[in-house]
């Protein structure tokens, strides 16, 4: 390992491999100690221990795209085709270039910190600390209140939408009683150590999400477009600002990108490595949004999730269903960082036992179940959390932390990760760095927050805080019967009603058939009923 920091241009390439030599060794003799325990431990390794390249290759991909892919269709109806389309590949490649500035500083402050003997074995590095380590306090205080703040809302979103989906393949409970379900269902959790942990889950993950863009694609080209399809958007300029902050939010996944590094048997590796998934992201998230506004149009407008607008068929709800549980795996994707500097502030990360990390982990979770009760506007807040956190998390904070960390001729010169030829080097990071600064500043937080703010507070003028279900369509409840002594004479027997969908029917998935009553309703109450089954299923609005 190096001794010090004062080494010329060839030590300084060599310092990587130098500096993460203990991490190697440590991780050599883990995969000794499984080969030599027999099947059991061998099979443990390839489920549970990941450390791999093509592990972070999926972690990244896997976290990058959930819910946000269903409402990416609403996006492209806010923006216009061809805007939704450039937005998409303008913040993919953004987003790539400050993963790639935030894997950089992570590089550098690993390897001055193990020059000077610094162990990091049972010890995960974070955002925070590297801006502590590489710039000082004020610079770690900005970088935690932002990321803290990000990833808790993140885990809010996710939330939100496990409870809007279930809500389409059984309505007999609402979105807020379905928050509380899946609230309890996103604690387990706290009983993932680390994101090396995450290996066959983030797998499952990816193949699940696409599952969901392939289905959303193919079902809307097959279907066709609806009648009357109209295609006016962008219509104003707040839905245009909230469609563009939303895709923002899209590509601005790499919150945690740090621990997904740390997690790395050789972190040097990452630098492609999130370009690499936001060119597979692409691929599901173009075609998917693409397809859904030429086939609905406008009225992807009043559907924020896309899943809205497409029968109910098998095919829909195998892809309810492994969203829902892609959307439990990025749950803990967002929570993991908040866990690790919960145990840090109370002084358990050094702690061995599961059980007693786990008990300490559940109060974070506690104001992430709260808040999801609180803003249940699945939609609207992913365009919130786009604008006001992920414009400084993952865009402005890296870039101005790379130019001020490289300002000085020798840091730039004993740098351990030197910018690409092909972006111009020093002179066109700086450049590219400028720019992303300026622009998100002004359209993502400037304009984005402006727009999006204005259509949140739209939601809660409309439903209100606690909204027991955020825009479910209203149910309508029998009138009661009449007094014995008013009753009507006795009538024909009316036709029975046609029998419920399965989207409103109370049996299904999660629960048993209800048996229907024996008699029928009276003509009036069974003409009321119809009209309400008609509307019910034929004017559903999105989450």
């Amino acid at each position: 390992m190096a001794a010090g920091g004062g080494g010329g241009i060839a030590d300084e390439k060599q310092a990587p491999a130098e500096a993460f030599g203990g991490h190697l060794e440590v991780a050599e003799m883990m995969e000794d100690e499984q080969s030599s325990s027999g099947v059991k431990s061998r099979l443990s390794g390839l489920l549970w221990h990941g450390g791999s390249a093509y592990d972070a290759w999926f972690s990244c991909a896997s976290n990058q795209v959930a819910q946000v892919l269903l409402t990416l269709p609403y996006s492209f109806a806010q923006l216009g085709m061809l805007s939704g389309i450039l937005f998409q590949l303008f913040y993919g490649l953004l987003g790539s270039w400050t993963a790639y500035l935030i894997s950089a500083l992570y590089l550098e402050y690993r390897t001055r910190r193990e020059r000077d003997k610094v162990d990091f074995r049972n010890h995960v590095i974070q955002w925070f600390e590297v801006l502590d380590g590489l710039l000082g306090r004020h610079w770690r205080n900005a970088g935690l209140a932002f990321n803290c703040t990000f990833l808790l809302f993140g885990s809010v979103i996710q939330l939100i939408g496990c409870a809007s989906n279930i809500y389409y393949v059984n309505d007999r409970l609402d979105k807020r009683t379905w928050t509380y379900v899946f609230g309890a269902c996103c604690a387990t959790t706290v009983f993932i150590p680390s994101f090396h942990n995450y290996r066959v889950w983030s797998f499952l993950g990816l193949v699940m999400t696409t599952y969901t863009a392939w289905y959303i694609a193919v079902a809307s080209l097959v279907r066709g477009q609806v009648e009357g399809v109209q295609h006016s958007g962008p219509t104003g300029i707040v839905l245009y600002f909230t469609g563009a902050t939303n895709i923002l939010y899209t590509f601005g996944g790499h919150a945690v990108t740090v621990e997904i590094m740390h997690a790395m048997w050789r972190p040097q590796k990452f630098k492609a490595i999130y370009l690499l998934a936001t060119l597979y992201v692409l691929t599901l998230t173009l075609p998917s949004a693409a397809a859904a506004y030429w086939a609905f149009g406008d009225e992807l407008l009043t559907h924020s999730n896309a899943l809205a607008l497409l029968p109910r068929t098998p095919f829909r709800d195998a892809a309810v269903v492994l969203m829902l549980i892609h959307q439990f795996i990025t749950f803990g994707f967002a929570c993991t960082p908040l866990y690790f500097v919960w145990e840090k502030l109370i002084g358990l990360h050094d702690c061995r036992s599961l059980c007693k990390r786990a008990a300490a982990r559940l109060p974070v979770v506690v104001p992430i179940w709260f808040l999801a009760i609180i803003f249940p506007f699945f939609g609207p807040i992913n365009s919130a959390v786009g604008s006001l956190l992920v414009s400084f998390t993952v865009y402005i904070i890296p870039a101005l932390a790379h130019m001020v960390t490289f300002r000085s001729p020798q840091s730039r010169e004993n740098a351990v990760e030197r910018p690409p030829r092909f972006a111009g080097g020093w002179t066109g990071a700086y450049v590219i760095n400028s720019f992303v600064v300026a622009w998100v500043l002004v359209v993502g937080f400037g304009f984005g927050g402006w727009a999006s703010i204005t259509n949140f507070v739209q939601q809660v003028n409309t439903f209100g805080l606690f909204a027991k279900c955020y825009q479910c369509p209203p149910h309508l409840t029998a009138p009661p019967a009449a007094p014995a002594a008013f009753a009507p004479p006795p009538m024909a027997r009316a036709p029975s009603m046609p029998p419920a969908t399965a989207f409103n029917a109370t049996g299904g998935l999660f629960f048993p058939p209800v048996p229907a009553p024996a008699p029928a309703p009276s003509p009036m109450i069974n003409f009321f009923l119809r009209h309400h089954h008609h509307r019910h299923h034929g004017g559903l609005h999105g989450l």
